[in-house]
């Protein structure tokens, strides 16, 4: 009997699994051995020990300081990250490494180097293919598609996961909102304290990043996100609920900074709202924004036309009704940036990742 194959999935941070899942899943069905090594941090434990409690997946917990022996002692054929990690000549020496890049990079970071260090890389779509291909042509780099993405994708319709607004005492006959902003640097401390009031004929869903959550410096983030639960017609994702794919299934409309989250969405072909009223350290303001633009990813600049920009808080409600009001508008924007940045949305990108990763060419 041949041996089953051993692929564990490196888990630093629970926001990782919703892009892992698809291939994690793929490559079960083909008979591999898969496990998510979670990293099991002190101050994350109760948001740990929910999220454990719902997962069908199998799972280790790993004290974060005993992880290279950990890997040592378990062998596996494969470990998959998804951000860059700096122990890679620790591991086994017949262990391979592939990274699944966790979000669509809009941040410089995408492109360091010590991402090109794995075995394999997958990349998304033909245009960040090409970049990393030339920044590192010594690199492996396989392009797969964007494998969050496939639950959504039209061929695995329809997504029982999808959130069900009538049994969160929403109104289904109303338009769904979606703002899933970022945590740094955030729209989130500059929007209308009041802002849901403008749109008591919407439905409205806030998904904040989970570090939003987990982290003290954002506590004045959390304390806005209380406030606004507090309108009947919003709902608030609690932090265990990590995955936006519910979110997005839902909403007709979706409200963030330059984040993944609003790539990914305008890949579904529905409208988004690119908000650049951002609250900066003071360390990146002014004079010193050069180090703001540094930080992001500039390659990213050609593709903002996927989205309506809005630059003044006061301009949220007439921009989001014209919007909604008209949202085939930058349809075609949508197609070329989703073929450019995410690749095809067909639901196959974990089938390409785990041929890849099961060798099966």
């Amino acid at each position: 009997m041949q041996k089953k194959l051993k692929i564990r999935f490196d888990t630093p941070s629970l926001y990782y699994i919703p892009q892992y899942q698809p291939a994690f899943e793929e490559l079960q069905k083909r008979g591999a051995e898969c496990e998510l090594i979670i990293h099991h941090k002190p101050e994350n434990q109760q948001l740990i020990e929910k999220y454990i409690q719902t997962t069908r997946l199998p799972y280790q917990l790993v004290e974060s300081d005993k992880l290279i022996d950990w890997y040592q002692n378990d062998k596996p054929d494969w470990i998959v990250f998804g951000n860059g990690f700096s122990h890679l000549q620790e591991l086994p020496s017949n262990t391979k490494t592939a990274l699944l890049y966790h979000g669509i990079g809009i941040k410089s970071c995408y492109y360091d180097p010590e991402l090109a260090d794995f075995d394999v890389r997958f990349t998304e779509g033909r245009f960040r293919q090409q970049q990393l291909q030339k920044l590192y042509p010594q690199a492996h780099f396989v392009q797969t598609g964007f494998a969050k993405l496939d639950p959504l994708a039209s061929c695995n319709q329809p997504y029982e996961a999808a959130f069900n607004l009538k049994a969160h005492h929403l109104d289904p006959r109303k338009p769904t909102l979606l703002y899933a902003p970022t945590f740094y640097p955030s729209s989130i401390e500059r929007m209308p304290i009041n802002w849901p009031e403008a749109f008591n004929d919407c439905n409205i869903i806030i998904k904040p990043h989970l570090i939003s959550y987990t982290h003290d410096k954002y506590k004045a983030q959390r304390e806005r996100f209380k406030i606004w639960e507090g309108y009947n017609n919003v709902y608030l994702a609690p932090a265990e609920e990590i995955s936006l794919l519910p979110y997005m299934a839902t909403a007709d409309l979706l409200i963030s900074e330059a984040s993944s989250a609003l790539f990914e969405f305008a890949a579904l072909d529905k409208p988004v709202i690119w908000l650049d009223f951002l609250k900066l350290r003071w360390s990146y303001r002014g004079p010193l924004r050069y180090r703001f633009e540094k930080r992001m990813d500039q390659t990213i600049t050609p593709y903002r036309s996927v989205a309506t920009h809005i630059s003044r808080p006061t301009d949220l409600e007439s921009v989001i009704r014209a919007e909604l009001n008209q949202p085939a508008k930058k349809q075609k924007e949508r197609q070329e940036t989703t073929q450019q940045l995410i690749g095809q949305v067909d639901g196959q990108a974990s089938t390409r990742i785990a041929a890849e990763l099961l060798q099966e060419r």
